[in-house]
């Protein structure tokens, strides 16, 4: 459950990160201070909150799993971003960004096979 709301949470966020910046506009050295005014944004509130729900899942996965199990996991996210971007915000997606897709869905079938714990962790070793 802690694994798949890694890339949820993060997809998620980010695509209302995206849609807030999109309605704030363009921000420049010239007009900098637009960031404040993503602040109040509601899509970039919601997405940020989303992108704390990422990070504390995140860190619950780290702290019984392996990064090297963690990581390839939770790049599922890697995989949902580009379909979300396309069918929900109508993205142009060339068909190199395609075939990374297809590249990191098996890097991640691969990088998910074996143990989610590789050996013992120092504090266990003294145990």
């Amino acid at each position: 459950m802690v694994l798949a709301a890694v890339p949820v949470t993060a997809t998620s966020g980010n695509t209302l990160l995206a849609i807030g910046m999109r309605q704030i506009g363009r921000i420049g050295a010239r007009n900098w201070e637009l960031l404040f005014s993503a602040l109040i944004n509601p899509y970039v509130l919601a997405g940020i909150i989303l992108l704390i729900g990422f990070f504390s899942s995140y860190l619950l996965a780290l702290s019984w799993a392996d990064l090297t199990f963690v990581i390839p996991t939770t790049s599922f996210g890697y995989i949902l971003i580009p379909l979300v971007s396309h069918f929900y915000l109508k993205e142009s997606i060339s068909d190199y960004r395609w075939l990374g897709v297809v590249l990191i869905f098996f890097g991640v079938l691969v990088g998910a096979q074996g143990p989610i714990r590789t050996g013992p962790r120092q504090s266990e070793e003294s145990e």
